[in-house]
């Protein structure tokens, strides 16, 4: 059986960028850990006594099939580019892959990412509304 692995961003808007990335994927909010019924419930119990929901979003697959996705603010400021990018894939082939992709990259642009190069008929580079760029393959 294959290790899951789960992602987790840095970032200064907690809110903002977890739903974009559930816009992007398709992804839910992850509900809280078992016994707990909400996930203030279960930072409290981890010894977060101020719960601010801008400092953390926890998302997953509904499907249950990709990575989950945790985005926790951080105090300091990004000042270089980050190692690890996600790849949106579109999925398929095909005459019309390009079309899926430039609609995909519209759809994203309106949810607040911009475009910042283009390897066109193959992907486009793209940043999230924090500035950290992702490809929409």
């Amino acid at each position: 059986m294959a290790t899951r692995i789960d992602l987790t961003l840095d970032c200064a808007d907690a809110v903002l960028l977890g739903e974009f990335w559930k816009l992007a994927l398709g992804y839910v909010d992850e509900p809280p850990p078992a016994p707990f019924a909400t996930r203030e419930e279960w930072l409290r119990h981890h010894g977060v006594t101020e719960v601010d929901p801008r400092e953390g979003a926890w998302l997953c697959d509904p499907d249950g099939l990709g990575p989950r996705l945790s985005i926790l603010r951080v105090p300091e400021p990004k000042t270089a580019k980050n190692r690890l990018h996600i790849d949106v894939r579109v999925g398929g082939s095909g005459d019309d892959r390009w079309e899926r992709i430039t609609a995909e990259v519209e759809r994203l642009r309106a949810a607040g990412a911009g475009v910042l190069w283009e390897e066109a008929g193959h992907h486009v580079v793209m940043a999230d509304p924090e500035g950290n760029e992702f490809c929409v393959a």
